[in-house]
């Protein structure tokens, strides 16, 4: 299973299409995380303003009908996460039928992201 966090609007748009985000026009692929620790750690240093709701797609790697390649993060290292982690990137759009759940992302009382919970 790999993580994808997007606004519950960008997940929303053109539910009848495969889901592409910007950075699949922008840089290739779509960023995914490998694990719930690296997910937060990326939603805190990349949607810190995001106003909510914040959404973890659950993706099933092996559904996929685009190629997943991991490979190291581009840029600066997040804090939190292993300078040699690697991370699944999808190069082409994400079928809807690889997408097997979704968790909406939590802010702790200190306002940054702290956890995943059931998307009500």
């Amino acid at each position: 299973m790999i993580l994808h966090l997007t606004p519950l609007d960008d997940w929303l748009t053109a539910p009848d299409r495969p889901y592409s985000p910007r950075s699949l026009a922008a840089e290739g692929f779509v960023h995914c995380s490998p694990d719930e620790t690296v997910g937060l750690a990326v939603a805190n240093a990349l949607y810190r303003d995001a106003p909510g709701p914040l959404m973890v797609l659950l993706i099933d790697e092996e559904a996929l009908d685009s190629p997943v390649r991991w490979e190291p993060a581009a840029g600066a290292s997040l804090p939190g996460v292993a300078e040699d982690a690697l991370f699944p990137h999808v190069y082409g759009p994400v079928n809807r039928s690889a997408v097997v759940g979704m968790l909406e992302v939590r802010r702790g009382s200190d306002g940054r992201w702290a956890s995943l919970a059931a998307w009500s």
